[in-house]
């Protein structure tokens, strides 16, 4: 699926403010893995979803596309984000940025559909909307009787159900989770949960998952990374974290850096 070699991010180099935010960086991301990711802020996390997703390109490094059908692989250390935005997809904390407020429902759908089709208004039809109607049930949020709303009318967790409903209708080999639920209140965190779970299961989805919930983290998935430094200090297997507790969690971080974990009220969520 996904193979990161030797990765390094620096910020400003050869200046005052050098900072490396990315060190070393190796992980293969197998297909049908679903990997949580935790980390005090400034770990590293999203910064290495921004090089994965092509926002930023690595300071060294190489990232490279596994077909593990074919046994072949493809490296796309450089190509365009909007190229890797075929095959990957990312959701961010803020539920605004996965949908176009100003467009009705059933446009933000059809340019998912189509990604980007100039031909909007013209293959707009009523099978058309009949088909997003079935699509927006699945989210049990009663959308599927807005299609001619404004997306900018909906609430934060109607967006983000949205923004999570149109990422999976993309099909993407990849996708990324960028602490996806910890804008919302506590309800509708829940449900996009959920919903994140069902899709992933029904769609055979590859999820890699940035959380500051540690029972989340320890909850869901078969891989637990956890950052810090811009390093992945551990890699723990679906075995070992079915053995592992929150407090465990920051015992491990403890015992690897002889200090005290930075977010310890990630115990409380």
């Amino acid at each position: 699926m996904i193979r990161v070699e030797n990765l390094d991010m620096v910020f400003a180099p050869g200046s005052p403010d050098e900072m490396m935010v990315l060190k070393h960086i190796n992980l293969t991301v197998k297909r049908g893995d679903f990997i949580t990711i935790i980390g005090s802020n400034g770990a590293g996390k999203t910064t290495l979803y921004n090089v994965i997703a092509g926002s930023l390109p690595p300071t060294s490094g190489r990232i490279f596309i596994i077909d593990e059908e074919k046994n072949t692989e493809r490296e796309i250390t450089r190509e365009a984000e909007y190229r890797r935005a075929r095959y990957i997809g990312r959701i961010f904390q803020n539920p605004l940025l996965g949908t176009a407020g100003k467009m009705t429902l059933a446009d933000n759908m059809m340019l998912c559909h189509k990604k980007g089709y100039k031909g909007l208004r013209i293959s707009l039809n009523n099978p058309m909307r009949e088909r997003f109607r079935e699509q927006l049930r699945v989210l049990d949020m009663g959308l599927e009787n807005r299609l001619a709303d404004n997306v900018e009318l909906f609430s934060g967790g109607q967006r983000q159900a949205l923004t999570l409903l149109m990422t999976v209708m993309s099909r993407p080999d990849l996708l990324l989770l960028d602490e996806h639920t910890a804008a919302l209140d506590p309800r509708n965190a829940e449900i996009i949960m959920g919903l994140t779970l069902r899709f992933a299961a029904e769609y055979h989805l590859t999820v890699m998952m940035i959380t500051h919930n540690m029972v989340h983290a320890l909850e869901f998935g078969n891989q637990l990374l956890m950052m810090d430094g811009g390093a992945i200090i551990l890699d723990i297997d679906a075995d070992e974290k079915a053995k592992l507790t929150p407090e465990g969690i920051v015992q491990r971080f403890r015992d690897i850096k002889n200090q005290d974990f930075a977010n310890d009220k990630m115990l409380l969520s």
